[in-house]
């Protein structure tokens, strides 16, 4: 109650009977046309496969990048996007999974005002603590608040930063059958067995959002009956989540069994307090894990706001053709070499590397990969120009050293990136 407060389990019957079909015919839709992909993740230095199976669906244009592997959205049906999928059972697929992050969404909200979480240290009086929980309550109304959020009496401040961490805006859908793992590690600290995914905080999250999973284990009758036995420690033939407090061996840690359609929320700053892995058990299984992605530098209008900043410094003469410079200013140039990387390492050599398979679910990051592409070749050209005025001897010295000074690193770093990605 204590140590592990900020999490919040929910047994299957919980959840509406009609939301379980839907995601559940939607997990074995996307197994069927193969959208499930091992990932080669970097981990100081060197690639791993990882054991698990996983798909990202949410928002258009939206990114998720973890262990130095960024991954591009299968978009859910959106209002005001063109989104055309390769079978309507994967369409079907990501409509179920829109409706199941909703559902997750007002359950986070709930949980959140059980826990008061709302209430601060600097904010005990009672009128404030009667606010909050006004406001809690009007938020599992999403419409209206939307609309009116004078209504609750809320500060603008409070709402954005609670909308912040309960409006997921990506799933990370995980598959795993145990069977065609030939080695699995062992759970280090607790003796918990077999471990699907090791011990981790989950990266690139908006601070204090909130996790929301929903589980998907085949269950059959060897792991129904095995269940009902008195075993001491887990069930290794049922799949369970296990948390431990973060850097702490000596608290107990905990594991919990995960049978279909269960759902547990990792709310405030437990994913930060904690470290959470996953036990396997004996039959596959599939999860869908809602998060807040930390989109800042992960979005398609972000990374094309970057080039069109970037090209602001590209001058196209009468003729149309003829290009030239408008600033050689040191940190002008730096700018616009650190988005020239940007762009290819953590966009271009990222979709391309792994980015093919998208096309079995859908095409619909071919068209803005093709115009950051576009980006990518003017930008090539602009350090052309760059390298060419540095070398005219009208040049003055001092202007010149400081901006090969300036660039230096920035074009060093990118060789060494293209040399690693050659290898990989």
């Amino acid at each position: 109650k204590t140590k592990y407060s900020n999490l919040i389990f929910r047994k299957s019957d919980a959840v509406p009977e009609e939301l379980h079909q839907m995601v559940q015919e939607g997990f074995l839709a996307l197994r069927k046309h193969n959208c499930f992909f091992q990932d080669l993740v970097r981990i100081k230095g060197k690639d791993f496969v990882t054991p698990v199976s996983r798909i990202l669906i949410g928002n258009p244009g939206c990114t998720y990048k973890y262990l130095n592997t960024r991954l591009f959205t299968v978009p859910w049906p959106t209002e005001g996007y063109d989104i055309k999928y390769c079978s309507p059972q994967i369409h079907d697929a990501c409509k179920a999974l829109i409706k199941l992050n909703d559902y997750l969404h007002v359950e986070a909200v709930n949980a959140l005002q059980g826990q008061n979480l709302f209430q601060t240290e600097e904010m005990k009086d009672t009128t404030v603590i009667d606010r909050e929980q006004n406001f809690a309550a009007s938020l599992t109304e999403k419409e209206s608040v939307s609309k009116d959020q004078s209504s609750c009496g809320v500060p603008e401040d409070d709402y954005i930063s609670l909308k912040n961490r309960t409006s997921y805006n990506v799933t990370l859908l995980n598959y795993m059958d145990p069977l065609q793992m030939l080695y699995l590690k062992q759970e280090p600290y607790f003796g918990m067995g077999n471990m699907a995914v090791s011990w981790h905080h989950d990266e690139n999250l908006v601070e204090r959002s909130t996790v929301a999973v929903y589980n998907y284990s085949c269950e059959g009758s060897i792991a129904d009956e095995s269940n009902e036995q008195d075993v001491k420690g887990r069930d290794p033939a049922v799949w369970h989540v296990g948390l431990k407090v973060a850097w702490d061996i000596e608290t107990p840690g905990l594991a919990i069994p995960l049978h279909q359609g269960d759902v547990y929320l990792m709310l405030d700053d437990l994913n930060v307090t904690h470290q959470h892995c996953v036990l396997a058990g004996s039959s596959p299984r599939f999860s869908s894990t809602h998060r807040v992605a930390d989109c800042s530098r992960g979005t398609l209008e972000y990374i094309f706001g970057q080039c069109k900043l970037a090209l602001q410094n590209l001058q196209t003469g009468s003729d149309s053709t003829a290009l030239s410079l408008k600033s050689l200013e040191p940190a002008v140039v730096k700018q616009v070499e650190e988005i020239h990387n940007e762009v290819e390492f953590e966009w271009l050599r990222q979709f391309w590397f792994q980015g093919k398979r998208y096309l079995k679910c859908t095409d619909w990051w071919l068209k803005p990969m093709a115009k950051l592409e576009e980006f990518w070749r003017k930008m090539e050209i602009m350090t052309s120009l760059v390298l060419s005025e540095l070398g005219k001897k009208e040049q003055i010295e001092k202007q010149r050293k400081e901006t090969i000074s300036s660039v230096l690193l920035v074009l060093t770093e990118r060789q060494k990136l293209r040399k690693e990605w050659a290898v990989r």
